[in-house]
């Protein structure tokens, strides 16, 4: 399992902006991240049906992610202010339905694999739900959160890579279920930052969202494929 540690924006909370611009933010976000998932779909279709991505397993692998994804995101951070920048974040996106297409894949080979996939794109959709409604009754200041959110995504990352050498199953349900709680809560730091005008780089922020959403969808069909998975 691989987790995507770097989160823009934190440490750089802005001035509160006034509440036209936030909604404008905040409207932008979501019809970006809803345009996102087209690529990431196109790309995860493409990894599966050539099997194209069959040989990037252990280490060449975590190598061709991570450089993938963190030169995505730099290349997104230069350009988030100009149109170009949207076209970079749905570039990389395509990358990302990519590489989940080996975990797609194999879950797909079980009997229950389309219900699995369904189940984990809605429990998924249940979490985004939920952080939504409550980035706007949450009052308190999440600052410190991040932080410690920030440091356990790192020892996420550290561990999926102990995992590509070790390869214990067990291990990838307890990172699974890690990861879930880390990135949900992410979820929360991020929209009430947005809710809260402190987001006002709808690029950056539907980067920070998406990135969120692609852990915990991955982490549900990795555990759902472990614990749910029936063979014919």
């Amino acid at each position: 399992m691989y987790d995507t540690t770097t989160r823009p924006g934190y440490g750089r909370f802005g001035t509160a902006v006034l509440a036209g611009d936030r909604q404008r933010v905040l409207r932008n976000t979501y019809w970006l991240l809803a345009l996102s998932l087209v690529p990431t779909v196109l790309g995860a279709w493409i990894g599966i049906s050539t099997g194209i991505t069959a040989a990037l397993t252990g280490p060449i692998g975590l190598i061709v992610f991570l450089a993938g994804a963190f030169g995505f995101m730099f290349a997104i951070e230069r350009t988030k202010h100009s149109a170009t920048g949207v076209a970079v974040l749905l570039a990389f996106t395509f990358f990302m339905g990519l590489m989940l297409s080996r975990l797609l894949a194999a879950v797909l080979d079980f009997a229950n694999g389309a219900q699995l996939v369904m189940t984990a794109f809605g429990g998924t959709a249940a979490v985004f739900f939920v952080m939504a409604n409550m980035a706007t009754i949450v009052k308190r200041d999440l600052d410190g959160l991040a932080e410690w959110l920030f440091f356990g995504a790192i020892v996420l990352l550290v561990g999926g890579i102990i995992n590509v050498f070790v390869g214990s199953t067990a291990f990838m349900a307890a990172l699974s279920v890690m990861a879930i709680g880390i990135f949900s809560a992410f979820l929360l730091v991020d929209l009430k930052r947005i809710v809260d005008g402190g987001e006002t780089n709808y690029i950056t922020a539907t980067l920070g969202l998406y990135l969120s959403l692609f852990n915990i969808f991955q982490s549900l069909l990795a555990l759902l494929g472990i614990f749910g998975g029936e063979r014919d």
